[in-house]
């Protein structure tokens, strides 16, 4: 009986020693196993700055955070009585050019017309009376009733009554042409700069109506009624999570694993415990501040450390900015 006794006993130290051995064997083995790599990373959205190329003072903000936007949707106004003023200067100017184009296309007035050609006539008859003048003086020093002199005197009256009448006949020309083709086209000209004048104040009144260009998700709204606005200062500001992707930071030895194309299965702790499938998009080093990493004091080799973006093969539900991003690096 102790023989048996003594038979089972060592049968069960012989086995537990053997499952104290398996044990130790296999702790040992999984400590010397490699350990997946874990990578943190964190959602991003592509943002929009909604902001005015018009300085001014804001007039009404029409949307809040969390608001759902839509292209096209009036986002804030802005006033600006400074632009009110430069566009009726500037319809103003553009009603004066016009006016100007107007009188060089229709040239001189009926009125201007006629006393041009009274002015003609006038000189006309002038030059008619100085020539009859002059042959009487010129009969007379023929016949030797009077000096040379007076002959002179009178020839040079006559021609210059004929100058006369040749400048008063180009003016009534003139008169019935109208302006020269080279006065239309500057009027024209001038009419068309302040034509653009006016276009371009208008559209600087038109970007006191601020709309969104883009669809998205009030994320933040920096300046308020009453506040003044300065030229292209963003406003509010749009994040749009159907562009959404996840930032991881790798150091270069580990990037192998992150080629672009590759996907990979991730976690969001925030969203519980379901697997997304993402796939690389974009790897671009880093700047210089940080990234470096000693690797081997010794033989002094340091990594860089390289972004990598990754983007949600399908569009995911409840996904916000800031949200943790975890990935193993057995999770290919």
């Amino acid at each position: 009986m102790k023989t048996i006794l003594s038979t089972t006993k060592s049968k069960v130290i012989v086995v537990l020693v053997l499952i104290l051995i398996v044990w130790v064997g296999y702790t040992f083995w999984q400590a010397y196993q490699t350990k997946p790599e874990r990578f943190q990373g964190q959602v991003e959205a592509q943002q929009y700055l909604i902001s005015s190329k018009v300085a001014g003072r804001i007039d009404q903000v029409l949307v809040k955070k969390g608001d759902k936007v839509t292209s096209g949707q009036m986002i804030f106004t802005i006033l600006s009585p400074e632009i009110e003023a430069k566009l009726e200067q500037a319809k103003a100017g553009q009603a004066a050019a016009g006016a100007m184009s107007a009188q060089a296309e229709k040239g001189a007035r009926n009125q201007e017309i006629a006393a041009a050609k009274d002015q003609w006539n006038k000189a006309k008859a002038a030059s008619n009376l100085m020539e009859k003048t002059f042959k009487r003086v010129d009969n007379l020093y023929q016949d030797g009733v009077v000096a040379e002199q007076k002959r002179d005197e009178a020839m040079t009256q006559w021609q210059a009554a004929r100058y006369t009448e040749r400048a008063a006949y180009q003016m009534y020309q003139m008169a019935q042409e109208g302006a020269r083709v080279e006065t239309k086209l500057a009027a024209k000209e001038k009419e068309r700069m302040a034509a653009g004048a006016v276009a371009e104040v208008e559209a600087y009144a038109a970007d006191t109506k601020i709309s969104s260009w883009h669809d998205g998700e009030v994320s933040d709204i920096l300046l308020h009624s009453g506040e003044l606005a300065p030229q292209g200062f963003p406003v509010v500001t749009i994040v749009d999570m159907q562009d959404a992707w996840a930032i991881f930071h790798v150091r270069e030895d580990s990037l192998k694993a992150f080629k672009q194309g590759v996907e990979f299965n991730v976690s969001i702790p925030a969203l519980g415990t379901d697997v997304y499938r993402f796939k690389v998009s974009h790897v671009s080093v880093m700047g210089d501040f940080a990234t470096w990493r000693t690797t081997d004091a010794n033989q002094g080799f340091d990594m860089r450390t390289f972004e990598v973006d990754a983007r949600p093969v399908k569009p995911i539900k409840d996904l916000r900015v800031g949200m943790s991003v975890l990935l193993e690096s057995d999770a290919q």
